[in-house]
């Protein structure tokens, strides 16, 4: 069986990096059910047994996975970051779903499946607070305080649109809809 994507080996010192974006890769293309060391392997171009050394069990990997496409995310949800520019923040929205479009998958794929597997709510549960967390912060620069549920409408109705942007591919209209989005937040209030 060949690898996902036709990765290449990883350099010394990429290793772990390595195998985290090829365990995201797999479970966005293949469903979280098939994420194996093998598999990660395979996409990564190095031994089963060099995935098993790094993280020990499948959950350790999925746990360092799911840190590593949050952290991908969170540090494009803003093109000018510490700013709190609001249109920085939609630009980085769509942006982040353009460049890290596997993150997002991965992520979705987690998230249906904690459907399925209760005991990975845990995961989505911190996915989203760090997402509300994240937004939260960044609009605090540009002196607008949001409470977590202001920041939950926000989330979800980006979440829906990205859903949208990776399944459907309608950008331009995403992007009108990010329109809507986009005076809603300028329409809060500011601290003086």
């Amino acid at each position: 069986m060949t690898a996902v994507t036709g990765s290449r080996m990883p350099r010394y010192g990429q290793g772990r990096e390595a195998l985290l974006a090829a365990a995201v890769r797999v479970v966005a293309a293949k469903g979280l059910r098939n994420l194996t060391y093998r598999a990660v392997a395979r996409e990564a171009n190095v031994t089963h047994g060099l995935v098993a050394h790094h993280f020990g069990s499948r959950e350790a990997l999925l746990d360092a996975a799911l840190q590593y496409s949050v952290d991908n995310s969170v540090a494009s949800i803003t093109t000018r970051p510490g700013t709190g520019d609001i249109d920085a923040i939609f630009a980085g929205l769509m942006q982040m779903v353009t460049d890290h479009p596997d993150d997002q998958a991965f992520q979705y794929e987690l998230i249906l499946e904690s459907r399925r597997r209760p005991a990975l709510r845990p995961h989505v549960e911190s996915l989203y607070r760090t997402y509300r967390q994240a937004l939260r912060e960044e609009l605090a620069h540009g002196g607008i305080d949001v409470d977590d549920a202001t920041a939950h409408v926000f989330i979800a109705a980006a979440d829906g649109l990205i859903f949208q942007q990776i399944t459907l591919g309608h950008r331009d209209f995403n992007e009108a809809a990010l329109a809507h989005l986009r005076r809603f937040l300028r329409s809060l209030p500011r601290r003086p």
